[in-house]
C-alpha cells in the first residue's frame, strides 16, 4: 500500500500519462511456473521470445512455442501479443536483411506475413546492437558494421511500412551508452517518428566486459540510461524502462577487498576472443536457484540507497552479486517513470520472478499508481 501510495503521488505531481504501457517478455526457455491472473493483472503486451533473426530473409517464419490463444488467457482481456524477433546474439539476419533496399523489402514483407498469418497484434525488433558490440564484437569488429548505423532506421521503416499502421512496432535499444552505436541523435529523430515504443534495456547496466562492478540495473545508472535517449530526441512517451527479473555475480580480482558496491576491481571475465571466462554469470528469482551462494547473497544483500541498488560481496567465494529487490523495483516508478514522464514499463521475463513475484507485484503497483 505504502509503495503504491508513494507512486501515486509523484505520477499526481508530474503528470505522466494514464494509460501506460506495461509489456513483458515471454522467453521459450521458461514455460513452467507461470503466474496467474492476480499478477499478470495490468500488463498491456506481452512479446514472445525469440524468434530467429535469419528465418525473415527466406520466407519461412517462425512457430510460437505457445499457442497464442494460451498465451492471451494467462493475461487481461485485450492484451496484446507481439512477436519478438532477434535478441541477445542473434544480429546476422538482421545485417543480411538491412544491407540494401531489396533485402530490406523482402525481410519487411515476411515479417508481416508471419504476424499477420499467425495472429500477432505486434512486432518487436530485438537487433539489441545495430552497428557493433554485439555478441561477435571480436569476429566482426565495429568498424565492419558501420553501415548498419544509416541502415537501421531505413530497416524499421521498411518494417513499419509492411505491417502498417494497425501493427504496433517496437524495438528493444541497448542500457549501456557505450552500446548506443546506432542511437545517434540523428538516428533516434527518425526512430522517434518511425516506431510505436522503445524497450530500453536498462539492466546488464553491469556485464562481462567490464573491468569494475556497478549495479546490473541501478535506480541510479538506469535514469541516466533513460536521459541520454531523451537527450538524443527520444520521446518520453515512447521509452518502456526496463527491469530485471534477475541478479548478476562476478568474480572480483583475488585477495581485493571489497566494501563497496561501485569500483571493485573484478577477475577477467571475458577471453580476449570475446568468449565468457565463466567467471560471472545470472541467477533468475525462481525457488529452484534459491539455494548456495544465491541464496547467501539474497539473504545478506546490502541496500545502496545512495545509488539505488541491492548488492552482496562474498568475501569467501570473492563473488560481487548485483540485483534489483521490490524497493528499488518501487523508487524507479518514483525516481524515473513518474519525474520524466515515461510511457510504459517492460520486463526480462514472464516466469523468472516465480519465488514469490515481489518484483512482479511491485511493478503492477507502479504501473496502477499511474493511471
Amino acid at each position: 500500500m505504502r509503495t503504491s501510495t508513494v507512486a501515486a503521488a509523484a505520477v499526481a505531481a508530474t503528470g505522466a500519462m494514464a494509460k501506460p504501457r506495461y509489456l513483458t517478455y515471454f522467453d521459450s526457455w521458461d514455460t513452467t511456473n507461470l503466474p496467474d491472473h492476480s499478477v499478470t493483472e495490468g500488463v498491456t503486451h506481452v512479446s514472445t521470445a525469440f524468434a530467429g533473426s535469419t528465418v525473415f530473409n527466406s520466407g519461412t517464419w517462425y512457430q510460437p512455442f505457445m499457442p497464442l490463444d494460451q498465451i492471451r488467457a494467462l493475461f487481461d482481456d485485450g492484451v496484446k501479443v507481439c512477436m519478438s524477433i532477434g535478441g541477445w546474439g542473434d544480429t546476422i539476419g538482421f545485417s543480411e536483411g538491412a544491407k540494401s533496399n531489396e533485402t530490406r523489402q523482402t525481410y519487411a514483407q515476411n515479417v508481416a506475413t508471419a504476424i499477420k498469418t499467425l495472429g500477432y497484434d505486434c512486432v518487436d525488433i530485438d537487433w539489441e546492437f545495430p552497428g557493433g558490440n554485439g555478441q561477435d564484437y571480436r569476429q566482426t569488429p565495429n568498424s565492419d558494421k558501420v553501415w548498419e548505423i544509416d541502415a537501421f532506421p531505413l530497416f524499421l521503416q521498411a518494417i513499419k511500412d509492411a505491417v502498417g499502421k494497425d501493427i504496433e512496432l517496437s524495438i528493444a535499444a541497448p542500457g549501456r551508452v557505450e552500446d548506443m552505436i546506432a542511437y545517434t541523435a540523428e538516428n533516434v529523430a527518425k526512430i522517434n517518428d518511425i516506431v510505436d515504443y522503445v524497450n530500453v534495456m536498462t539492466y546488464d547496466l553491469m556485464m562481462r566486459r567490464m573491468n569494475a562492478t556497478t549495479h546490473h540495473s541501478g535506480v541510479s545508472n538506469s535514469g541516466d540510461s533513460i536521459s541520454t535517449y531523451i537527450k538524443r530526441g527520444l520521446s518520453p512517451s515512447k521509452i518502456n524502462l526496463g527491469f530485471a527479473f534477475y541478479a548478476k555475480w562476478f568474480e572480483t580480482a583475488p585477495t581485493f577487498n571489497c566494501t563497496t558496491p561501485v569500483g571493485c576491481p573484478v577477475a577477467k571475465l571475458e577471453a580476449d576472443d570475446g568468449s565468457d571466462t565463466g567467471k560471472s554469470g545470472a541467477v533468475t528469482f525462481e525457488a529452484a536457484n534459491m539455494n548456495g551462494d544465491f541464496q547467501r547473497a539474497m539473504q545478506n544483500g546490502i541496500a545502496d540507497e545512495e545509488l539505488g541498488g541491492q548488492w552482496y560481496w562474498d568475501a569467501e567465494k570473492e563473488t560481487f552479486w548485483t540485483w534489483d529487490t521490490a524497493h528499488f523495483v518501487a523508487q524507479k516508478f518514483t525516481k524515473i517513470v513518474a519525474p520524466k514522464k515515461l510511457g510504459g514499463v517492460m520486463n526480462w521475463a514472464l516466469a523468472q520472478d516465480s519465488l514469490d513475484w515481489s518484483h512482479f507485484k511491485a511493478m503492477q503497483a507502479g504501473v496502477k499508481a499511474m493511471q
